[in-house]
């Protein structure tokens, strides 16, 4: 029997003539009210939680109930997944036959292309089947291809060592099968992947740290070009060096806009045609992960989120599971792409638990790079202890946010990326309405606690351009503070900050007895005594967070040091090593 649970909407239970009776007599004000209308879309456990968030409790005990009545609803018929076509060329085409283009001076841990002329009769985005076996040495990597119209297949891939390389094609097509060559990979000063090292912290993987700065603009490459094109010219000058951004476009607010192209094309009918995908669609988006590339941005893919009018949100298993092996096939080519899964996974609610998780291993065996993956939550943390999960990717906005890093390092033992705490803007919204010293404190107690913060901006426009949701320009007083702090953080020895034993009213991190910072927050003391710790001989700065200026306090400090302070909020200082 299939019965209610926290992943069935909230809709869903008043449309059952049992469950509806059960919520009229245990919340009946609740029903009555707008909030039950505007949220019907919302999954029940999380909408309870909520609505009910002072009687956890009784959120608890109704969704109890709930689970013991029958969703009488029939089930959605679910496609079965397509096969490769066995017979798509027939005996009388030569085996291995298809010509062949190599790659001209590839280069370690930059894309790197071989592309088969082909055929091209039927459907070849689902009748056909390409992968290659590369191999130096005793290391193998698999790589599966693409079809990418006219005819053209590629298989995209990025190599981890230099030096000659050679492959062989498989396919069920016949003239694609047992290609063989071999490719000869120069060194580069390319970076490669991010990768997470010493558990908490990232690097890329010529081993140079990586601390991510990121910033949000969710369809901004969905956009007219001219709008994209601004967008890139403002993250040049940005301090940001990871954009969140989706694949699909966005029915929100500020978000009413149609793109002029789509993952998929359209049928004769109207619906998409989810066994083919729009080429042109996946060559524009890759200018634009090769442009953020350039200017040293990692991109961030979301690859499914609820706020959708357009049904890509429910394609159901086997078409998100062909968009998905796609998409990973056609993109971990790129060295500065990361997965995640979902924004605000839980409101899908047409995916449980175990879907992510298959989709994840879609991800993993068709990504030799094995870029970084995560997945976003809205009020319900995902169980990052989950094998595929890199790290965890977290929305929450509430006033203690940062504090939490602490709890959530020590929970999953990953690192610990806050993408969303809320926006600096003056919407209506209380989640895009902060003030850019909060956002600035956010980033700074969240940094020194050895998290990693995202920002996003969201200014009322009548025009809709938005940066979190389009892009365009920065009008925020948080960015060049942001910057600020990335500076601070890049003079590190290692490039990173680690938390430290603190005080109780002050955090300390940066590197143990090399270089350490002590942030206040919106304290603001006159003085303070630092005990430097032993051993250590320090210079010390007094840095203003918000004004950006640093005043060094004469001399070469050990044991406890009154050190003068401005009376201000947003104060720190910072302790660096002397030179012996």
């Amino acid at each position: 029997m299939r019965t209610f649970d926290r992943w069935s909407t909230f809709g869903e239970a008043l449309e059952n003539e049992e469950a509806r009776r059960l919520l009229e007599a245990e919340v009946p004000d609740l029903l009555g009210s707008s909030l039950a209308e505007q949220l019907r879309g919302f999954p029940l456990g999380g909408f309870l939680e909520f609505a009910l968030a002072a009687d956890a409790d009784k959120a608890r005990s109704l969704l109890q109930q709930l689970s013991t009545i029958e969703d009488t609803r029939p089930l959605p018929v679910e496609p079965p997944a397509i096969q490769p076509d066995a017979d798509y060329e027939s005996v009388a085409v030569a085996h291995a036959s298809a010509s062949v283009t190599l790659p001209d001076k590839p280069r370690l841990h930059e894309t790197t292309e071989i592309v088969l002329a082909g055929p091209s009769h039927g459907n070849p985005f689902v009748d056909v089947e390409l992968g290659a076996i590369l191999t130096h040495g005793d290391l193998t990597l698999r790589v599966g291809g693409f079809y990418d119209d006219d005819g053209s297949y590629v298989l995209r891939f990025l190599l981890p060592i230099d030096g000659e390389w050679s492959f062989v094609t498989t396919s069920n097509a016949r003239s694609l099968d047992g290609i063989t060559g071999s490719i000869s990979v120069a060194d580069s000063d390319g970076r490669g992947p991010v990768r997470v090292v010493d558990q908490f912290a990232f690097a890329y993987a010529d081993g140079s740290p990586y601390t991510p700065f990121g910033t949000t603009a969710y369809v901004w490459t969905l956009q007219p070009e001219a709008l994209q094109d601004e967008t890139i010219r403002t993250l040049k000058d940005s301090p940001f060096n990871k954009l969140r951004m989706g694949l699909f476009p966005k029915d929100f607010l500020y978000n009413s806009n149609d793109p002029d192209r789509y993952v998929f094309p359209r049928r004769e009918d109207g619906g998409w045609d989810t066994t083919r995908f729009d080429v042109d669609y996946f060559r524009r988006l890759e200018r634009r992960i090769k442009q953020l590339g350039e200017l040293g941005i990692e991109a961030d893919l979301i690859l499914f989120h609820p706020y959708d009018r357009w049904g890509f949100a429910a394609l159901g298993k086997a078409a998100d599971d062909r968009y998905v092996k796609y998409v990973t096939r056609r993109l971990s080519g790129f060295a500065n792409v990361w997965w995640s899964l979902a924004n605000e996974y839980e409101l899908l609610v047409s995916k449980r638990p175990d879907d992510w998780d298959r989709i994840a291993r879609v991800i993993q065996a068709e990504d030799p790079s094995h870029h970084l993956m995560s997945i976003h939550n809205w009020t319900e943390l995902f169980d990052y202890s989950a094998d595929w999960a890199t790290h965890a990717s977290i929305q929450r906005n509430e006033g203690k946010m940062s504090q939490r890093v602490d709890e959530w390092r020590h929970r999953w033992g990953k690192p610990v990326v806050v993408d969303e705490f809320g926006y600096e803007g003056n919407l209506d919204q209380g989640w895009g309405n902060l003030t850019a010293e909060e956002v600035v404190e956010k980033f700074w107690d969240g940094t020194v606690r050895g998290g990693y913060l995202t920002h996003g901006e969201t200014f009322h426009a009548e025009d809709e351009v938005l940066w979190w949701s389009k892009g365009g320009k920065l009008a925020g007083e948080s960015p060049a503070r942001v910057a600020f702090l990335r500076t601070i953080v890049s003079e590190s020895p290692t490039g990173r900050v680690e938390p430290l034993p603190s005080d109780w009213d002050a955090r300390w991190g940066g590197v143990k007895n090399e270089y350490i910072l002590i942030y206040f927050g919106a304290n603001r003391p006159l003085f303070r005594n630092v005990s430097i710790p032993e051993g250590m001989r320090a210079r010390i700065d007094v840095i203003d967070t918000w004004n950006m200026n640093i005043q060094t306090v004469p001399g070469v400090h050990e044991g406890t040091v009154h050190v003068d302070l401005p009376a201000r909020p947003y104060m720190a200082i910072r302790l660096t090593k002397a030179d012996q």
